[in-house]
């Protein structure tokens, strides 16, 4: 008797993409291929958005957009409910790969600067160590946002200091203070509050501000000037600016070129 043994089938990939800050186009090559070579691409949506963010970033490429599965992302500061979350995402995400799917994952921005993915890698990390993965990077928003305002990020020997905005004004004080650049992500409703500190430390005209890059309602500011007093007549209001906006503050300190 003959026995017919059925060959274990190749398990796919996974990819990790950073699909730039919204404005179309500011994508890797590489990973437009990946994208096309994906059998199932996940785009993640905040609860309270109608749409993938991540997605609208990659309008009018041609990629096989009948491929996507919109998956809620959490980011609710419920470490236990954060984990949980991530790991029956990759546990799902295992399982397609062990039939032998690939798998891509977009991420808004940059793939492993304050994004969601890293709680995603970590999970696949522990759920499946022998399966296949990687992450291709994507253009950050401060980096679009520095390009498109003509703000520097750090000249000669400046120190630069990335960060989400913090509850605490006087540590953003201190962190202003001993600093060249800083870099303000995650901003906000405490907007109002950033601004009131910017004027009182004589900086807003050494400010820039990007919201929604490359998304409908997009504000660019290369000085924070005209947020002084009554912010943007006739336009959003400070608070809702703070929301996927990224602020770039360059502080008091003389430059540092030697």
């Amino acid at each position: 008797m003959t026995t017919h043994l059925t060959s274990p089938t190749t398990p796919g990939w996974f990819a990790g993409l950073g699909v730039g800050p919204g404005q179309p186009g500011l994508l890797p090559v590489a990973s437009l291929d990946v994208l096309r070579g994906a059998d199932v691409i996940y785009a993640p949506r905040s609860r309270v958005s109608r749409a993938s963010v991540a997605l609208a970033a990659l309008r009018d490429l041609d990629f096989p957009a009948g491929r996507v599965q919109e998956v809620e992302f959490l980011m609710d500061g419920d470490d236990a409910r954060i984990d949980g979350h991530y790991a029956a995402l990759a546990e799902q995400i295992a399982t397609q790969q062990r039939q032998g799917l690939n798998v891509a994952y977009l991420t808004i921005g940059d793939a492993m600067t304050y994004s969601t993915l890293g709680y995603l890698v970590s999970a696949l990390r522990r759920a499946a160590p022998d399966l296949p993965r990687r992450v291709l990077p994507g253009v950050t928003s401060y980096a679009a946002a520095a390009a498109l305002t003509g703000f520097a990020l750090g000249e000669g020997r400046e120190r630069v200091l990335i960060l989400p905005c913090p509850d605490d004004l006087a540590q953003l004080r201190a962190d202003i203070a001993s600093h060249d650049v800083v870099v303000l992500m995650k901003v906000g409703r405490r907007l109002p509050v950033v601004l009131d500190l910017l004027s009182e430390l004589g900086l807003l005209e050494r400010c820039a501000l990007a919201h929604r890059l490359g998304l409908d309602g997009e504000v660019i500011l290369p000085s924070l000037e005209s947020l002084r007093g009554d912010p943007l007549p006739g336009g959003p209001d400070a608070a809702r600016l703070g929301y996927l906006s990224v602020l770039l503050i360059r502080g008091a300190r003389q430059r540092r070129f030697a």
